[in-house]
């Protein structure tokens, strides 16, 4: 009878501590989650594996044809041909979750990107970056648990992340703060530099 109770409450204290452990917080770093784990489909619909591109430093950033901050795509640009070669990529992920803003298909974001702006860095498909239909990376991106200060909602479009070789979250920015500034250029040089 005894070892019978002895049983049951090993038992029971066992069952306490996985529903304790699993309902735990998780710990993040101050680099952010790896967030390079996700499978996504690029703008002609080929599935990319983004874990890929760990090694390089990259820059994830959600995109619109019609914005106010779409001429930030000539920094975009800019920077991509300045830091590809030293192992640097940008991933676009056009979106319409703001005001209607990229409303095209997959060709006519990827015409309008290679004609007005010669757009040579890797295009996604549309995603939703927020929302009930928000894609997993973004979910993850945006998670304050996975990535602490650098999580949140995506406030607009080109809300930008920088993604180290270790395929964290290194740096976040805000859609308003140009691809070409020093903050940002800095924080690419400094994950490049790793």
């Amino acid at each position: 009878m005894i070892i019978k109770i002895i049983t049951v409450v090993i038992l029971l204290i066992l069952i306490l501590g996985i529903i304790l452990f699993r309902s735990a917080p998780k710990a993040y770093s101050a680099e952010g989650a790896y967030v390079l784990g996700h499978k996504m489909k690029d703008i002609d619909g080929t599935e990319v594996d983004l874990s890929q591109y760990e090694g390089r430093v990259l820059m994830i950033v959600n995109v619109a044809s019609k914005c106010g901050l779409t001429s930030q795509y000539d920094d975009l640009v800019t920077i991509h041909k300045q830091y590809r070669d030293k192992g640097f990529e940008i991933l676009g992920f056009p979106a319409n979750d703001f005001l209607g803003q990229e409303p095209g298909t997959n060709k006519e974001i990827k015409t309008f990107c290679r004609l007005n702006y010669d757009v040579e860095f890797k295009m996604f498909s549309k995603i939703s970056v927020k929302g009930k239909d928000i894609a997993p990376l973004y979910k993850q991106l945006t998670s304050k648990q996975e990535n602490g200060s650098f999580g949140g909602k995506i406030r607009w479009n080109f809300d930008k992340f920088i993604i180290g070789k270790n395929g964290k979250v290194a740096a976040r920015f805000a859609p308003t703060t140009k691809p070409t500034s020093e903050k940002i250029i800095a924080a690419i040089e400094k994950e490049l530099s790793k």
